[in-house]
């Protein structure tokens, strides 16, 4: 699975940023930061309503076999949707970076993005260890997403770095 994308032109945004810091420039470099967020937040938002809507399938209950609720009241989708963030730096290692936060999940469902990712869930049927289930989702949904929207991504990210060199220069 892809962990993150990053959006990165490190030497030119480095070279931006020195500019920046000399020239003294906060409110454009704030500016900056806000357009570069504003650029890589309908990829978070698509990634989001992939993840809320991502089909997960089982192959159903055996003849004969028991049901029950779900030892959890967490819905699982909307929990990791809620974990994916966004940031911008404009300085070490600056870019604007979309990620899974892995902190923002319950500890049991620290390995899930990376599981869903693959396209075939294990689990222990209703936490009973001594019995699996397999679901399946779709697989490379988040690489999917993210091809698609990298184009767009990249020549915003080039547009707002040539307006700021423009307004420095």
């Amino acid at each position: 699975m892809v962990q993150d994308v990053r959006i990165l032109n490190t030497g030119t945004l480095l070279e931006l940023q020195r500019r920046l810091r000399s020239a003294g420039h906060e409110n454009i470099r704030a500016s900056m930061q806000r357009r570069i967020r504003h650029a890589a937040e309908p990829l978070r938002d698509d990634l989001q309503n992939t993840m809320r809507t991502l089909p997960i399938r089982s192959s159903g209950r055996k003849p004969g076999k028991r049901g029950g609720p779900s030892p959890t009241r967490r819905p699982l989708r909307a929990t990791l949707a809620a974990a994916i963030r966004i940031s911008v730096r404009t300085t070490g290692n600056p870019g604007a970076r979309v990620w899974m936060d892995k902190g923002a999940l319950p500890p049991d469902l620290k390995r899930m993005p990376d599981v869903i990712n693959t396209g075939r869930i294990r689990h222990p049927v209703f936490g009973n260890r001594r019995r699996w289930a397999t679901q399946t989702a779709t697989p490379l949904w988040w690489d999917k997403t993210i091809r698609q929207h990298r184009p767009r991504m990249e020549r915003e990210v080039a547009r707002v770095l040539d307006d700021v060199r423009n307004r420095l220069t």
